[in-house]
């Protein structure tokens, strides 16, 4: 599974659980670690572990060796899983806004992922 396959089952998984406001940054040119930061938004800490769970399930049955690395949990208000090409990062409204990742990786090229997403 490619980088961009592996993105699309993790936006999806996201999407199924009502994730908010999901954003891709292409890291390719900008980072050595990964080539996807995914950032979406849960309303409260119970959905923020409901998505970090569905994304790494659906991740493992696509192919995914392993599943992820999972840090943090839903009560801290994020959750951090590395899938290594593809990193997801699951915030509370107060921590994305508090730390900011779409700012601090600015020079990363947003992903369309409106094929990937239902929007309600």
């Amino acid at each position: 599974m490619n980088s961009k396959e592996l993105l699309e089952v993790v936006v999806k998984a996201a999407d199924d659980k009502k994730a908010l406001d999901i954003v891709a940054l292409d890291m390719s040119e900008v980072s050595g670690f990964a080539d996807y930061f995914v950032i979406c938004e849960a309303m409260n800490g119970r959905q923020l572990d409901a998505i970090v769970d569905n994304v790494d399930e659906e991740a493992e049955k696509a192919g995914f060796p392993l599943g992820g690395h999972i840090e943090g949990e839903g009560r801290d208000g994020w959750v951090l899983l590395d899938l290594g090409d593809v990193v997801v990062n699951v915030f509370d409204h107060d921590s994305r806004s508090r730390y900011n990742l779409e700012k601090l990786w600015r020079d990363a090229p947003l992903v369309e992922l409106s094929q990937w997403t239902n929007e309600d």
